[in-house]
């Protein structure tokens, strides 16, 4: 079987498990788990071959005209390089874990089978991103994508905080995603074609004649897709979804999407200074901005949400020096530890009784009752700090180093202010990073929370999935930096001394930090201790999830103070701690900018039309109503009434006919 055959083949197998699932749900319940993850785990399978065939060589190109257009072709094209090899692989491995954990997490959930044909299909689309050779096919999967979120994040429609969160997540991506098809639109009118090759054959030769809109148009919908400032909003918040959704998204679908589609499109950003830029100033204020909310947040999901933004800046920011390589390396790193941390997360949910808007102060003793997720954690957990020999020490610093680079040698296409903008804000996030990273670990597992009930011991296919996921968290780094040049542009990935010192030294000062602020507060929160709790009863994950996220209290009780005296992140942030928390207010912001003035209009809009339009409707219809009150009156049925009124008639019109004449 050929090559190209193959790869058309890791899309649709994905989605014809999603139409089998649907259909055999109801009828045939037995079949739903096997159609959730054969067809992924074919997938992943073919991906690998895909990718060993590619083998980092030169691109595979395939290309089939789908309809005459008349104008710019729309084709049913293939581009797979290294970059779309390797990342196939990547959204085929996370995607399998997560369908073989969600049988366990969701064993007693009635709408598992729904669930599993969206995860399914979700899969689907991301996969047809990341072959497609086609920005119009490439736009069917961008935004099946985020109808599928829609879904998911909503998972647990009774709750209005899953409702409100997957409305937020669709209007919000939604909201770039218009200026990100008008911008399709202009680059493929520059380029007289649909097909990536060609329109980045354009760029090489100096045909795209708008750039700087163009990118800026593009920017608008990658930010909205991949939760970058100032569209980053919905994901906190999509923590409302079931955990092992939470792990896709994050890890290896959705917001890897934008990344991955600047990664494909480069050329075209670098076209434009001025968009290099804007792309470097919102790496860096995503990064900083997400790093000290998660310092703040209670919400154990909610920290790895703002962690997952962070990363992305990182990937951002490294496209913003001009470096793919290095954004990708870290795109595949991150998928792996980001997958692992809230599969994780998901254990300790099942473990402590609370639910995805669960307090790490009011968990206790955990390590000893989730040993799998205490030290796979502790491995992801180390890698999102960046501490060496962890994965994400290697991708992270490539990306330092690749700001580095750009900062200190000039270079045509990439203004020396972007790399210094992307590096002053990435060893700022590192510190940050390595700051909640660790107050997370201790509040989680060494916390002197509430004890929640003992569920008894998860599912096996939850806890294989947290070792499957550790080794590439602990060894892919170490592996990939020597490797991945050849499949990538060639450029070097190796860590350099400066910035693999101070990335490393920050971290280490974030970590230290952070933990001399824990033991400061604990010995202050052993004079206050928090107050008693009522016991939750025992109940599957999912369950469990769905029913606390329902009653906004925690699983397992209730405790007397929501605040955790031992929180190093209030000692830590001091006064700017009750705005971090809030994501700096900024949903407050858009409320007050687009949400109320909508509402406004909405209302005058609804007015208008009661008391306006509504009364000259109405007035229209009045008027034939009285004329037929007066008619109605006439018909009396009596004949000689008729009579009379005829003959009357007959007399005023032989008198009317005869003062005609007369005049005349």
């Amino acid at each position: 079987m050929t090559t190209t055959t193959l790869a058309a083949l890791v899309p649709l197998l994905p989605f014809l498990g999603a139409a089998a699932g649907l259909l055999l749900g109801r009828t045939a319940p037995g079949f739903v788990r096997p159609l959730a993850v054969l067809p992924t785990l074919a997938a992943l399978a073919l991906a690998a071959i895909v990718a060993v065939r590619q083998g980092g060589h030169a691109a595979i190109d395939s290309a089939t005209e789908l309809t005459p257009t008349g104008s710019v072709p729309v084709e049913l094209a293939l581009h797979i390089d290294g970059f779309a090899a390797l990342v196939a692989v990547l959204v085929g491995f996370v995607a399998t874990c997560v369908q073989i954990y969600s049988t366990g997490y969701l064993r007693d959930d009635p709408r598992y089978p729904s669930y599993a044909a969206l995860v399914s299909l979700f899969t689907s689309a991301m996969l047809l991103v990341v072959y497609s050779g086609d920005l119009i096919v490439l736009l069917v999967g961008w935004e099946v994508m985020g109808i599928c979120s829609y879904f998911l994040v909503g998972h647990y429609w009774e709750t209005p905080e899953a409702r409100a969160a997957s409305m937020k997540a669709f209007l919000v991506t939604k909201l770039g995603d218009v200026p990100f098809l008008i911008g399709l639109f202009a680059l493929a009118t520059d380029a007289g074609s649909f097909r990536i090759t060609t329109v980045l054959g354009t760029v090489a030769s100096g045909g795209l004649h708008h750039p700087t809109l163009i990118a800026l148009l593009l920017l608008a919908g990658v930010a909205g897709k991949s939760a970058q400032f100032p569209l980053h909003t919905w994901l906190p918040d999509a923590m409302a979804g079931p955990t092992p959704v939470s792990a896709l998204i994050h890890a290896a679908t959705m917001v890897a999407a934008g990344v991955y589609f600047v990664a494909r499109l480069l050329p075209v950003f670098e076209a434009s200074s001025a968009a290099m830029v804007v792309l470097a100033v919102m790496a860096a204020v995503t990064m900083a901005g997400s790093g000290l909310a998660a310092l703040a947040q209670d919400d154990i999901k909610r920290v790895l949400a703002y962690s997952t933004i962070g990363q992305l800046g990182y990937m951002t920011g490294a496209l913003a020096v001009g470096d793919r390589g290095a954004a990708v390396f870290h795109l595949l790193s991150h998928g792996a530890f980001k997958a692992l941390l809230f599969l994780a997360a998901g254990v300790i949910i099942h473990a402590s009784g609370t639910n995805s808007l669960a307090a790490m102060s009011r968990m206790g003793n955990l390590r000893a009752r989730v040993p799998d997720a205490f030290w796979t954690m502790t491995v992801a957990l180390l890698a999102l700090a960046a501490i060496p020999p962890f994965s994400g020490f290697f991708s992270k610093e490539s990306v330092l180093g690749a700001a580095e680079h750009a900062a200190t040698e000039h270079t045509s296409h990439i203004p020396g202010a972007a790399g210094w903008i992307v590096l002053v804000a990435g060893l700022l996030t590192a510190l940050l990073t390595a700051a909640y990273a660790t107050r997370l670990w201790l509040l989680a597992f060494h916390g002197k929370g509430v004890e929640a009930p003992d569920h008894g011991r998860q599912p096996v296919a939850m806890n294989a999935v947290l070792w499957v996921l550790a080794v590439p968290s602990l060894a892919f780094g170490g592996l990939a930096y020597r490797v991945l040049p050849d499949w990538f542009d060639g450029r070097d990935l190796t860590p350099t001394l400066t910035t693999s010192v101070l990335g490393t030294g920050v971290a280490l000062v974030g970590g230290i930090v952070t933990y001399g602020a824990w033991r400061q507060t604990t010995a202050l929160a052993a004079r206050a201790p928090l107050g008693a709790v009522a016991a939750h009863p025992e109940g599957d994950a999912g369950l469990v999830e769905a029913e606390a996220i329902a009653s906004h209290t925690p699983a397992y009780g209730d405790v007397a103070s929501a605040a955790d005296p031992a929180d190093p992140g209030r000692l830590l942030l001091g006064p700017l701690h009750r705005h971090a928390a809030t994501g700096f207010h900024l949903d407050a912001v858009y409320g007050a900018l687009f949400v109320r003035p909508v509402l406004a209009a909405a209302s005058l809009v609804r007015f208008l039309d009661r008391e306006v339009v509504d009364t000259y409707v109405q007035g229209a219809g009045t008027l034939p109503r009285l004329l037929g009150a007066a008619v109605r009156r006439a018909q009396t049925g009596n004949l000689q009434t008729y009579v009379s009124a005829l003959l009357a008639g007959t007399v005023v019109l032989t008198v009317a006919v005869l003062l005609v004449a007369t005049g005349a």
